[in-house]
Protein backbone atom coordinates (compact mmCIF):
# COMPACT_ATOMS: atom_id res chain seq x y z
CA UNK A 1 0.00 0.00 0.00
CA UNK A 2 1.36 3.36 -1.07
CA UNK A 3 -0.40 5.33 1.67
CA UNK A 4 1.65 3.76 4.44
CA UNK A 5 4.94 4.84 2.84
CA UNK A 6 3.66 8.35 2.22
CA UNK A 7 2.53 8.88 5.80
CA UNK A 8 5.87 7.92 7.36
CA UNK A 9 7.36 11.16 5.93
CA UNK A 10 10.66 9.45 5.07
CA UNK A 11 10.42 10.64 1.45
CA UNK A 12 9.94 14.23 2.64
CA UNK A 13 12.94 13.89 4.94
CA UNK A 14 15.08 12.60 2.08
CA UNK A 15 13.93 15.50 -0.12
CA UNK A 16 14.76 18.07 2.58
CA UNK A 17 18.23 16.61 3.20
CA UNK A 18 19.04 16.54 -0.50
CA UNK A 19 17.60 20.02 -0.98
CA UNK A 20 19.91 21.39 1.72
CA UNK A 21 22.89 19.75 0.01
CA UNK A 22 22.10 21.16 -3.46
CA UNK A 23 23.52 24.52 -4.58
CA UNK A 24 21.27 27.59 -4.49
CA UNK A 25 19.69 28.40 -7.88
CA UNK A 26 19.92 24.74 -8.91
CA UNK A 27 17.59 24.12 -11.89
CA UNK A 28 14.34 22.32 -11.16
CA UNK A 29 15.23 19.28 -13.27
CA UNK A 30 18.40 18.75 -11.24
CA UNK A 31 16.37 18.54 -8.04
CA UNK A 32 13.76 16.27 -9.63
CA UNK A 33 16.38 13.90 -11.02
CA UNK A 34 18.24 13.73 -7.70
CA UNK A 35 15.06 13.00 -5.73
CA UNK A 36 14.11 10.30 -8.23
CA UNK A 37 17.48 8.58 -7.84
CA UNK A 38 17.35 8.88 -4.04
CA UNK A 39 13.81 7.54 -3.59
CA UNK A 40 13.50 5.01 -6.42
CA UNK A 41 17.04 3.68 -6.88
CA UNK A 42 18.69 4.09 -3.47
CA UNK A 43 15.65 3.30 -1.36
CA UNK A 44 12.76 1.37 -2.90
CA UNK A 45 14.77 -0.87 -5.21
CA UNK A 46 16.35 -2.24 -2.04
CA UNK A 47 12.97 -2.89 -0.44
CA UNK A 48 11.97 0.48 1.00
CA UNK A 49 12.52 2.11 4.36
CA UNK A 50 14.67 0.01 6.66
CA UNK A 51 16.18 -2.11 3.89
CA UNK A 52 18.29 0.41 1.97
CA UNK A 53 22.03 -0.14 2.30
CA UNK A 54 23.07 3.42 1.47
CA UNK A 55 21.84 6.82 2.60
CA UNK A 56 19.30 7.82 -0.11
CA UNK A 57 20.00 11.57 0.03
CA UNK A 58 23.74 11.05 -0.31
CA UNK A 59 23.28 8.63 -3.21
CA UNK A 60 21.20 11.24 -5.01
CA UNK A 61 23.79 13.94 -4.27
CA UNK A 62 26.75 11.87 -5.49
CA UNK A 63 24.96 10.85 -8.70
CA UNK A 64 24.20 14.51 -9.42
CA UNK A 65 27.73 15.62 -8.57
CA UNK A 66 29.29 13.08 -10.92
CA UNK A 67 26.71 13.48 -13.70
CA UNK A 68 26.26 17.28 -13.67
CA UNK A 69 29.47 18.81 -12.25
CA UNK A 70 28.85 22.28 -13.72
CA UNK A 71 25.38 22.74 -12.22
CA UNK A 72 26.51 21.23 -8.90
CA UNK A 73 29.43 23.63 -8.41
CA UNK A 74 27.66 26.98 -8.96
CA UNK A 75 27.38 28.04 -5.34
CA UNK A 76 25.85 31.42 -4.49
CA UNK A 77 28.02 34.05 -2.88
CA UNK A 78 27.09 35.06 0.71
CA UNK A 79 25.26 38.36 1.06
CA UNK A 80 28.16 40.08 2.85
CA UNK A 81 30.49 39.42 -0.09
CA UNK A 82 28.12 40.81 -2.72
CA UNK A 83 27.14 43.86 -0.68
CA UNK A 84 28.56 46.13 -3.39
CA UNK A 85 26.29 44.56 -6.01
CA UNK A 86 23.06 46.39 -6.93
CA UNK A 87 20.92 43.87 -5.07
CA UNK A 88 20.59 40.19 -4.41
CA UNK A 89 18.00 38.11 -6.20
CA UNK A 90 14.44 38.43 -4.99
CA UNK A 91 12.18 35.44 -4.44
CA UNK A 92 10.58 35.88 -7.87
CA UNK A 93 14.00 36.22 -9.54
CA UNK A 94 15.17 33.07 -7.79
CA UNK A 95 12.17 31.15 -9.12
CA UNK A 96 12.90 32.48 -12.60
CA UNK A 97 16.48 31.20 -12.42
CA UNK A 98 15.40 27.85 -10.96
CA UNK A 99 12.77 27.17 -13.62
CA UNK A 100 14.90 28.44 -16.50
CA UNK A 101 12.82 31.44 -17.53
CA UNK A 102 15.86 33.73 -17.27
CA UNK A 103 19.61 33.38 -17.63
CA UNK A 104 21.79 32.54 -14.65
CA UNK A 105 23.60 35.48 -13.08
CA UNK A 106 27.30 34.68 -12.85
CA UNK A 107 27.99 37.63 -10.54
CA UNK A 108 26.22 35.85 -7.71
CA UNK A 109 28.08 32.53 -8.01
CA UNK A 110 31.54 31.65 -6.75
CA UNK A 111 33.73 28.83 -5.48
CA UNK A 112 33.18 27.45 -2.00
CA UNK A 113 35.77 28.07 0.76
CA UNK A 114 36.90 24.45 0.54
CA UNK A 115 37.38 24.86 -3.22
CA UNK A 116 39.48 28.00 -2.75
CA UNK A 117 41.66 26.37 -0.09
CA UNK A 118 42.13 23.23 -2.16
CA UNK A 119 43.19 25.11 -5.31
CA UNK A 120 45.72 27.25 -3.43
CA UNK A 121 49.33 26.35 -4.13
CA UNK A 122 51.25 29.62 -3.76
CA UNK A 123 49.94 31.68 -0.84
CA UNK A 124 50.53 31.00 2.83
CA UNK A 125 47.32 29.97 4.52
CA UNK A 126 47.22 33.21 6.53
CA UNK A 127 47.73 35.33 3.40
CA UNK A 128 45.07 33.35 1.56
CA UNK A 129 42.64 33.92 4.43
CA UNK A 130 43.19 37.70 4.30
CA UNK A 131 43.12 37.95 0.52
CA UNK A 132 39.97 35.93 -0.22
CA UNK A 133 36.66 37.43 0.88
CA UNK A 134 35.07 33.98 0.96
CA UNK A 135 36.70 33.23 4.33
CA UNK A 136 35.12 34.34 7.59
CA UNK A 137 36.31 34.14 11.19
CA UNK A 138 36.53 30.36 11.59
CA UNK A 139 35.36 28.96 8.27
CA UNK A 140 33.65 30.19 5.16
CA UNK A 141 31.88 33.54 5.28
CA UNK A 142 28.21 32.83 5.78
CA UNK A 143 28.85 29.11 6.09
CA UNK A 144 29.76 29.56 9.75
CA UNK A 145 26.22 30.61 10.67
CA UNK A 146 24.72 27.72 8.76
CA UNK A 147 27.11 25.34 10.54
CA UNK A 148 26.13 26.75 13.94
CA UNK A 149 22.45 26.32 13.05
CA UNK A 150 23.05 22.67 12.12
CA UNK A 151 24.95 22.17 15.39
CA UNK A 152 22.08 23.68 17.37
CA UNK A 153 19.61 21.39 15.61
CA UNK A 154 21.84 18.41 16.26
CA UNK A 155 22.12 19.21 19.97
CA UNK A 156 18.33 19.51 20.14
CA UNK A 157 17.94 16.04 18.60
CA UNK A 158 20.47 14.68 21.07
CA UNK A 159 18.51 16.17 23.97
CA UNK A 160 15.32 14.63 22.56
CA UNK A 161 17.18 11.29 22.32
CA UNK A 162 16.46 10.89 18.64
CA UNK A 163 19.95 9.40 18.33
CA UNK A 164 23.03 8.90 20.51
CA UNK A 165 26.16 11.03 20.55
CA UNK A 166 28.62 8.31 19.59
CA UNK A 167 28.71 8.59 15.78
CA UNK A 168 28.56 12.40 15.33
CA UNK A 169 30.98 13.23 18.14
CA UNK A 170 33.49 10.58 17.09
CA UNK A 171 33.33 11.90 13.53
CA UNK A 172 33.99 15.49 14.62
CA UNK A 173 36.79 14.44 16.99
CA UNK A 174 38.50 12.34 14.32
CA UNK A 175 38.29 15.17 11.77
CA UNK A 176 39.62 17.65 14.34
CA UNK A 177 42.57 15.45 15.30
CA UNK A 178 43.68 14.54 11.79
CA UNK A 179 43.32 18.12 10.50
CA UNK A 180 45.34 19.39 13.48
CA UNK A 181 48.13 16.96 12.60
CA UNK A 182 48.43 18.42 9.10
CA UNK A 183 47.85 22.07 9.98
CA UNK A 184 50.66 24.60 9.40
CA UNK A 185 49.58 28.23 9.14
CA UNK A 186 52.92 29.18 7.59
CA UNK A 187 52.72 26.81 4.66
CA UNK A 188 51.02 27.14 1.30
CA UNK A 189 50.40 23.39 1.35
CA UNK A 190 48.52 23.53 4.64
CA UNK A 191 45.14 21.84 4.67
CA UNK A 192 43.58 24.50 6.87
CA UNK A 193 42.90 24.64 10.59
CA UNK A 194 40.62 22.19 12.43
CA UNK A 195 38.06 24.98 12.93
CA UNK A 196 38.09 25.62 9.19
CA UNK A 197 37.23 22.01 8.45
CA UNK A 198 34.51 21.92 11.11
CA UNK A 199 32.80 25.19 10.12
CA UNK A 200 33.10 24.90 6.33
CA UNK A 201 31.17 22.77 3.94
CA UNK A 202 28.69 20.18 5.17
CA UNK A 203 30.68 18.93 8.15
CA UNK A 204 28.19 19.71 10.93
CA UNK A 205 25.21 19.02 8.68
CA UNK A 206 26.65 15.62 7.87
CA UNK A 207 27.64 14.84 11.46
CA UNK A 208 24.20 15.44 12.97
CA UNK A 209 21.79 14.69 10.12
CA UNK A 210 23.51 12.20 7.77
CA UNK A 211 25.91 10.11 9.86
CA UNK A 212 23.16 9.47 12.42
CA UNK A 213 20.86 7.72 9.93
CA UNK A 214 19.76 4.62 11.91
CA UNK A 215 19.23 2.44 8.83
CA UNK A 216 22.60 2.78 7.11
CA UNK A 217 24.94 3.32 10.07
CA UNK A 218 26.44 0.88 12.55
CA UNK A 219 24.16 -0.39 15.32
CA UNK A 220 26.33 -1.17 18.34
CA UNK A 221 27.85 1.56 20.49
CA UNK A 222 31.42 0.58 19.66
CA UNK A 223 30.41 0.24 16.05
CA UNK A 224 28.99 3.76 15.95
CA UNK A 225 32.20 5.18 17.40
CA UNK A 226 34.31 3.37 14.79
CA UNK A 227 31.84 4.26 12.05
CA UNK A 228 31.87 7.98 12.89
CA UNK A 229 35.65 8.14 13.35
CA UNK A 230 36.28 6.51 9.99
CA UNK A 231 33.96 8.99 8.29
CA UNK A 232 35.86 11.90 9.85
CA UNK A 233 39.18 10.50 8.63
CA UNK A 234 37.82 9.81 5.14
CA UNK A 235 36.40 13.32 4.90
CA UNK A 236 39.84 14.82 5.48
CA UNK A 237 41.60 12.39 3.13
CA UNK A 238 39.17 13.05 0.27
CA UNK A 239 39.19 16.81 0.87
CA UNK A 240 42.97 17.06 0.74
CA UNK A 241 44.03 14.35 -1.70
CA UNK A 242 40.81 13.65 -3.61
CA UNK A 243 38.97 15.51 -6.35
CA UNK A 244 35.93 16.59 -4.31
CA UNK A 245 36.56 19.31 -1.70
CA UNK A 246 33.60 18.61 0.60
CA UNK A 247 33.68 14.78 0.66
CA UNK A 248 30.91 14.21 3.23
CA UNK A 249 28.71 12.24 0.82
CA UNK A 250 31.53 10.02 -0.45
CA UNK A 251 32.81 9.28 3.05
CA UNK A 252 29.32 8.39 4.28
CA UNK A 253 28.61 6.07 1.35
CA UNK A 254 31.93 4.28 1.78
CA UNK A 255 31.17 3.66 5.44
CA UNK A 256 27.58 2.64 4.67
CA UNK A 257 29.20 -0.17 2.71
CA UNK A 258 31.33 -1.09 5.75
CA UNK A 259 28.61 -0.79 8.41
CA UNK A 260 27.54 -4.49 8.34
CA UNK A 261 31.20 -5.52 8.65
CA UNK A 262 31.66 -3.20 11.64
CA UNK A 263 28.51 -4.54 13.29
CA UNK A 264 29.65 -8.13 12.81
CA UNK A 265 32.84 -7.54 14.79
CA UNK A 266 31.47 -5.12 17.42
CA UNK A 267 28.16 -6.73 18.37
CA UNK A 268 27.86 -6.93 22.15
CA UNK A 269 28.10 -10.27 23.93
CA UNK A 270 24.74 -11.77 24.82
CA UNK A 271 24.28 -12.14 28.57
CA UNK A 272 25.29 -15.61 29.67
CA UNK A 273 27.44 -16.34 26.64
CA UNK A 274 31.17 -16.01 26.08
CA UNK A 275 32.56 -13.70 23.42
CA UNK A 276 32.55 -15.29 19.95
CA UNK A 277 35.89 -16.38 18.52
CA UNK A 278 35.84 -14.99 15.00
CA UNK A 279 37.92 -16.68 12.36
CA UNK A 280 38.23 -19.99 14.22
CA UNK A 281 36.49 -23.29 13.71
CA UNK A 282 35.06 -25.40 16.48
CA UNK A 283 36.50 -28.89 16.38
CA UNK A 284 34.69 -31.96 17.67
Amino acid sequence: PVGFYIKDYSAILTAVLLGIALPPYAPWWLTAFGIGVAIIVAKHLYGGLGYNLFNPAMVGYVVLLISFPTEMTLWAAPRDIIADQPSSLSFIDTLAVTFGTTDSIDAFTMATPLDVAKQNSTLMINDLWQQEAVFGHMGGAGWEWAALAFAAGGVYLLIKRIYTWHAPISMLLALTVISACFYDNGSSASAGSPLFHIFSGATLFGAFFIVTDPVTSAVSIRGRIIYGACIGILVFIIRIWGNYPDAIAFAVLLMNFCAPFIDYYTQPRTYGHVSPRYGTEKKD
